[in-house]
């Protein structure tokens, strides 16, 4: 029998990867709120991989608790994720894949681009994800998935926060507003670099995230979130001592 595969939060893409993984034969064990992670490593047989499938606001607390049994055996997909996040715990070299398809309540999962995957069990996720035609792309070095994070964050920071004033699809806000979007994307990846610690490519960057507006035009730019990822983003540029007036002129009502 293959090693297990532990999946903690068992919500919408929790639940895309247990399938993936249950179809190459690893058997999943879920872990959900309330449950005792250290009882739950003398249940469930030594892993192969251990994926935090939590929502961003919740990974901090579950890397907090996580048993040392698991520890080497991680893998990340949250959004708004960089290095930081998870050297903060301790954790080294963890799994780590950059989500490029939705999966809402009721429906299947929506690919926009192959969502890339760096570290040890890389070729587990691709794996997986093939089997339910989700194509993943694996990264040869950290340097590309850390462009590839920022990539990301760029796309839902830059997507949602000018959404709070324009509403529409990606595809207006770039014909119609590339000007405040790159205004407001200049000033998020202001806060990315202090982030990271590396200067970064921005134009690739913005090229990058055209792309992906590209593969998904009809998007809509303002999620339910919007308002939080504003105040994260103002509380980072803060802590950075950055001034972004664009972000700060952004109204949540």
């Amino acid at each position: 029998m293959k090693q297990a595969i532990v999946i903690i939060g068992i919500g919408e893409m929790g639940g895309v990867f247990a399938r993936g993984f249950l179809r190459i034969t690893h058997p999943v064990f879920p872990v959900v709120r309330g449950m005792d992670m250290d009882q739950e490593t003398k249940q469930i047989p030594p892993p192969a991989l251990v994926l935090v499938a939590v929502a961003e606001d919740e990974l901090h607390g579950v890397l907090s608790a996580l048993p040392g049994a698991w520890r080497e055996r991680i893998g990340l997909l949250q959004n708004e994720l960089l290095p930081r996040e998870w050297e903060a715990h301790g954790l080294d070299d963890p799994t780590v894949i950059s989500v490029w398809f939705e999966k809402k309540k009721g429906q299947g999962a929506k690919v926009i681009l192959p969502s890339p995957v760096y570290g040890p069990h890389s070729g587990l996720f691709a794996q997986a994800l093939a089997t339910l035609d989700i194509p993943a792309t694996v990264l040869d070095s950290r340097d590309r998935l850390v462009f590839e994070l920022v990539r990301k964050n760029l796309y839902i920071l830059t997507t949602n926060l000018c959404g709070l004033e324009t509403g529409g699809t990606v595809r207006e806000l770039w014909r119609d507003h590339q000007a405040f979007a790159r205004e407001i994307g200049n000033e998020v990846l202001d806060i990315q670099q202090a982030l990271t610690g590396q200067a970064l490519d921005r134009e690739a960057l913005f090229a990058a995230m055209a792309r992906a507006f590209e593969s998904d035009p009809g998007h809509r730019c303002m999620g339910r979130s919007a308002p939080a990822r504003l105040a994260r983003a103002l509380q980072r540029a803060e802590q950075a001592g950055l001034a972004v007036p664009a972000l700060r002129g952004l109204k949540t009502e």
